[in-house]
């Protein structure tokens, strides 16, 4: 069931998946990054958990190539139904960096497969920029499924967004809330999407997340202090912390060194009985950016929530 060059919803494909009928080709595309990657990831549960290590492959664009790919789809499956393929960074399969007579005869077999795939797979193109004059994305465009999880157009796509957020969450907000945080965050979805996970994480434990918890953690700051998330730390500031860290990292703080200043204060700030957990919290974090076990801003946030105690403001960390 090819889609039209807009393409379809994500909501109508994750219907699609829970029903476990899926298309042979689906190209997702789109500017949402974190939900191109969500999506992709989602259609493994098309096969029964205990069977995915059997019937799911995962590859990876600059590690992959469209020969490897279609060897993956024409594997049958092993008691399932349906194999599933998924190809992150797809675009560097489709369009590879060396130009030379054995990746244009892949691509060629490539768009073989995609006039003609396999009925027992479903392969998912998971891509950014998508070079359209190329053949094999020509082909692709035409015969596969296109999903866009593309960015917001107004105010009202920006609340719709919020909105679904919270039903997938299962969490509740006040519509003045809604309002004030779209308001706030326009149509930026990258804003957006990580002022929503900021405030779900100052908020969590809440029965909703109000308008106050909005204006705390999403405020109009202004400071340009590197260390201003250091001393609201040591201030015991949550909001103030998590709000003045949210600068530092949109305005290209490079999250090792945020992580180094969050040392200092932790060794030399607060008192000597929260000094272990707080290096451990260190330690933890530490070991997941070099892991790359988290989204550096997402794994930055919970310590900052972890350092400030309690997670709310007002709470002092050093007596004294």
């Amino acid at each position: 069931m090819p889609a039209s060059s807009s393409g379809v919803h994500p909501a109508t494909v994750r219907k699609q998946i829970a029903s476990g009928k899926t298309a042979p080709l689906y190209l997702i595309l789109g500017e949402d990054d974190e939900e191109r990657s969500r999506l992709a990831s989602e259609f493994a549960n098309v096969v029964e958990e205990d069977l995915r290590p059997f019937n799911v492959e995962r590859l990876y664009g600059g590690e992959a190539t469209a020969g490897a790919l279609i060897e993956a789809a024409r594997t049958l499956p092993m008691l399932a139904s349906r194999r599933i393929v998924i190809v992150s960074r797809a675009e560097r399969v489709l369009i590879p960096k060396r130009e030379s007579q054995e990746a244009e005869r892949d691509i060629e077999a490539l768009e073989a497969f995609i006039e003609s795939p396999e009925p027992h797979a479903t392969v998912v193109f998971e891509a950014g920029e998508l070079n359209r004059q190329r053949r094999v994305v020509i082909k692709l465009l035409k015969h596969a499924t296109v999903v866009d999880c593309g960015g917001l157009d107004d105010a009202g796509d920006a609340q719709r967004w919020v909105l679904t957020q919270l039903k997938e969450r299962g969490l509740a907000m006040d519509a003045d809330a809604v309002r004030l945080l779209v308001a706030r965050a326009g149509a930026d979805l990258v804003r957006l999407r990580a002022d929503f996970d900021r405030i779900s994480l100052f908020a969590s434990g809440q029965a909703s997340i109000g308008r106050s918890d909005v204006e705390a953690v999403v405020g109009l700051a202004v400071s340009q202090d590197d260390w201003a998330v250091a001393r609201a730390i040591e201030q015991g500031a949550a909001d103030v912390a998590l709000r003045e860290l949210a600068l530092m990292l949109d305005a290209g703080a490079v999250p090792p060194v945020v992580l180094g200043q969050l040392g200092w204060v932790a060794r030399t700030k607060l008192s000597a009985a929260r000094i272990p957990g707080a290096v451990e919290a260190l330690y933890r974090t530490d070991l997941a950016l070099k892991s790359s076990g988290g989204d550096a801003r997402m794994l930055l946030e919970r310590l900052v929530i972890e350092l400030c105690g309690t997670g709310r403001p007002g709470r002092q960390l050093r007596r004294g």
